[in-house]
């Protein structure tokens, strides 16, 4: 009687609480080159938007007042077939702020009742009765924004005075990434970068020693962080894993919905490939399904990375 009333509680408290108990965590990341100025970079994700989360839009819309530099949205933007709407009020003071874009596997289909206990046996799988939703026109705002799109390709961007490349993949989590495109992406960005003309090797050699390199992708896969770190990614952002969505106070998420290490479900830490490493940022995200509506000692986040000079 007392477990079955705890566990009635405690959903309770998951559903009603802490679901909305939206969370900016803040960290620094030394990539920058030194002397440079420091970067705020907002990462958003898995915002699982349906048209009436008029609460969670407003939260959103506040953290246009930390003034970033950047926007990396690392998506599962839709949570409803009318969820652009709510999409669309949440970022639109975001308008002119630079940004980077990848695909969620909720950007293309909305979200259908599941088994929650699935989840303890491997990462989901897009369910038959999953109605496709209009990606498009979520790409369409996202360009209004001025955002780029880095679903399997590249970009580059100055950023106070520090060069940016980045590389992304569209949703590994349904195969739709294409790791092997990453090199010729890669490649084609800097032929087009005047100062990699061998007429000026010095402003080249500056160019290279200043460019800071970022992956981006929506799930966190092995597959996907160790092939970012091989292009030589610095710093890698992902999403998808909702920080485990339930926790166990002193033991952490229960499932990762992918093969990422419990431990590094969430939150900043190095990943390690062979010899190199990179700094993943993990969002735990700002929402759920709505067929799933609780969060248990993992509250809902969007983070605020401050790039700062490596010592």
């Amino acid at each position: 009687m007392a477990i079955g009333a705890a566990g009635v509680a405690a959903f309770a408290y998951g559903s009603l609480v802490e679901r909305t108990r939206w969370t900016l965590r803040r960290v620094d990341v030394p990539v920058l080159p030194p002397g440079a100025e420091p970067i705020r970079v907002l990462h958003l994700s898995d915002l699982h938007m349906a048209p009436w989360q008029r609460d969670k839009q407003d939260w959103v819309r506040s953290l246009a007042a930390l003034q970033p530099d950047l926007v990396v949205d690392t998506g599962d933007n839709l949570g409803h077939e009318r969820g652009i709407e709510g999409v669309r009020r949440a970022l639109e003071p975001f308008r002119g702020v630079p940004g980077v874009f990848v695909n969620g596997s909720n950007d293309y289909y909305g979200p259908v009742l599941k088994n929650p206990f699935a989840y303890f046996s491997g990462p989901s799988r897009l369910g038959r009765r999953a109605k496709p939703i209009d990606i498009g026109e979520l790409h369409a705002f996202f360009d209004e924004l001025g955002w780029h799109d880095l679903d399997n390709t590249a970009t580059a961007l100055d950023l106070r005075g520090t060069h940016f490349e980045f590389f992304g993949v569209d949703d590994p989590h349904k195969g739709y990434d294409r790791l092997d495109l990453i090199t010729a992406a890669i490649d084609e960005l800097r032929a087009e970068d005047p100062l990699g003309d061998e007429t000026w090797p010095d402003e080249a050699s500056a160019a290279v020693r200043n460019t800071v390199t970022v992956g981006v992708a929506h799930a966190p896969y092995q597959r996907v962080l160790n092939s970012f770190v091989n292009h030589g990614a610095q710093l890698m952002l992902a999403g998808h894993t909702h920080g485990g969505q339930v926790c166990v106070p002193g033991f952490g998420a229960l499932v990762t919905n992918c093969d990422i290490p419990r431990d590094q479900v969430k939150g900043l830490s190095v990943w390690r490939h062979g010899l190199r490493s990179a700094f993943l940022n993990v969002s735990a995200g700002l929402g759920t399904s709505i067929y799933a509506p609780v969060r248990f000692a993992c509250p809902p986040e969007a983070t605020l990375l401050t790039l700062v000079p490596t010592e």
